[in-house]
């Protein structure tokens, strides 16, 4: 089975080698028919500490690394 990818928005890189991606996802309401935005954050590894807050980055599903991280955040390289 291949391994998500998901796209989203740094809010936090306070921790060591750990980042807090906001992930946004909108989909149609099935009763009101209207747009709604629902967002989650997620834990991924940044081994070389190179995101910032406000970076947009691509992270992808992986094993478990740690109690909350079981994302990993993609080098530049990897994304392109």
């Amino acid at each position: 089975m291949p391994k998500r990818i998901l796209q989203g928005v740094v809010v936090s890189d306070k921790q060591e080698k750990t980042i807090v991606v906001k992930v946004e996802r909108r989909f149609t309401h099935p009763l009101l028919k209207k747009t709604v935005r629902r967002s989650k954050n997620y834990h991924a590894h940044d081994e070389a500490r190179v995101f910032k807050v406000g970076d947009v980055v691509s992270i992808q599903e992986t094993k478990p690394l740690s109690r909350l991280k079981r994302w990993v955040a993609l080098a530049e390289a990897e994304k392109a």
